[in-house]
């Protein structure tokens, strides 16, 4: 499968065998963001639309071989964020340059800017992935970009 390496194409393979619910060897094309995130991959709900993606289940289903296209195509596209790049667009909320925001800023930010999250989506992320706030309401941002992107916590960041 060209550029994909064995152990993307075992990955991708345990994806697809995860997202085929039926067992019919098809995953239904609404799963195919979830897919491609399982796979470490963000892309954005416009990216997974061109891709084939959908809105409704039951519109349009995908084979292995089409998936395993998609995901191909899908690590090609450089339009998605990448860790670094989460990074430094939050500090730029980062007043005092000591790794930390004020986490009302991060909730804000998570459902006002870019692909907004419901309230209750973001609470849920917040909940899970946030140290908590200090008692001026600052939060530490490194450590919740690492657990959002599935990366390890930078040592530099981790409180003594």
């Amino acid at each position: 499968m060209g550029d994909l390496s064995a152990r993307d194409l075992e990955r991708a393979n345990l994806v697809f065998d995860v997202y085929d619910f039926v067992g019919t060897s098809t995953i239904d094309a609404v799963n195919l963001g979830d897919a491609l995130r399982a796979l470490n991959l963000n892309p954005t709900l416009a990216t997974i639309e061109k891709l084939g993606g959908t809105k409704k289940k039951g519109e349009k289903t995908l084979k292995k071989d089409e998936f395993l296209a998609i995901f191909k195509e899908a690590k090609n596209i450089k339009d998605s964020g990448v860790y670094e790049d989460f990074i430094e667009c939050l500090k730029l909320y980062d007043k005092q340059e000591n790794g930390t925001m004020l986490g009302a800023e991060l909730q804000h930010i998570l459902i006002s800017l870019g692909e907004r999250l419901e309230e209750k989506e973001a609470e849920t992320v917040l909940k899970d992935c946030l140290d908590p706030e200090d008692e001026d309401g600052f939060v530490p941002y490194v450590p919740f970009l690492s657990r959002m992107c599935d990366r390890p916590i930078p040592p530099s960041t981790v409180p003594r």
